[in-house]
């Protein structure tokens, strides 16, 4: 029986990403045969793609797709900033928002059994996986379909817009941009969310209870304090970022442009990214290396 030493354990755990001691059981199964273990691990845990899979993907990128009135856009998650450059993930990306657009899957699971290079969008996206070693995923997408005109802004990979309009596509575009910039939550102030509204309500009563002010300059206060904040949210009152004595609204009954909707993603937003502990992470697997000596 070959002698399985901490070194052997670490180099398979390199190559193949699996737990500590399930690399040892492995390594002795195979009387210290690498390539054998490495076999070994691949058939007791899956594939690298299969563990990669369940780690967190707050990087990525996001991407648009537009042709005459149809279009998407689409976001597609990986772990690190680094695979977001890669050009295969890059491409990956591209061709799952032209499906968007083209097939108009109902939601991401539907996206992934579409057929995609001879195989599917998940079978592709288990390839590129094993390839990359990081996880990934398309997140979310919003497909547009219909009249309007349609154009899309990307700031770098990280933040994109499309924007549905009918007049001048400059000023759709300036718009896009804008909304890049200033981050509108709505069209309009009568669309903001309601439960944003209470929340933003809700800050103004306690900051207004504190000023000690009778109760009908405090009701003021609030309603103040909630009309300031939905204009500053909602994209036609917002100041024009290209001209701060101009609303959006303005600036677009100028040039005879209507916007009828938009949309924004932001990569990884709302996703809680993993705070590793590096040290502890590193002291953990010397323990364990010890620990198989």
């Amino acid at each position: 029986m070959a002698a399985i030493t901490a070194a052997m354990v670490g180099e398979l755990r390199a190559k193949t990403d699996a737990p500590m001691m399930e690399c040892k059981k492995a390594l002795t199964e195979a009387d210290g045969d690498m390539a054998k273990a490495e076999e070994i691990l691949r058939v007791k845990l899956g594939s690298k793609a299969g563990k990669a899979a369940s780690r967190v993907t707050a990087e990525g990128v996001v991407a648009s797709f537009i042709e005459g009135t149809t279009g998407a856009l689409l976001e597609v998650n990986c772990e690190t900033d680094f695979v977001s450059k890669n050009d295969d993930f890059l491409a990956f990306t591209n061709e799952c928002v032209k499906l968007v657009a083209e097939k108009n899957p109902a939601d991401i699971a539907a996206l992934l059994a579409l057929p995609l290079n001879g195989s599917t969008v998940d079978a592709v996206r288990s390839e590129l996986i094993g390839r990359i070693g990081e996880n990934v995923m398309p997140r979310r997408f919003k497909r547009f379909a219909g009249d309007s005109k349609l154009v899309s802004y990307l700031h770098g990979t990280r933040i994109g817009v499309m924007v549905e309009f009918e007049g001048d596509e400059t000023a759709a575009k300036d718009v896009a941009m804008h909304i890049a910039a200033m981050k509108p939550i709505a069209l309009s102030m009568a669309d903001v969310p309601a439960e944003a509204i209470a929340i933003e309500r809700n800050i103004a009563v306690q900051k207004a209870a504190e000023s000690g002010k009778p109760a009908e300059i405090v009701e003021k206060m609030v309603e103040g304090s909630v009309q300031k904040y939905l204009k500053e949210v909602s994209l036609l009152n917002q100041t024009f970022v290209k001209n701060d004595k101009q609303t959006v609204e303005q600036m677009l009954k100028a040039v005879n442009t209507t916007i009828k909707g938009f949309t924004m993603f932001v990569v990884g937003e709302g996703i809680e990214k993993r705070q590793d502990d590096f040290a502890a992470e590193v002291a953990a697997q010397v323990a364990a290396a010890k620990a198989t000596a």
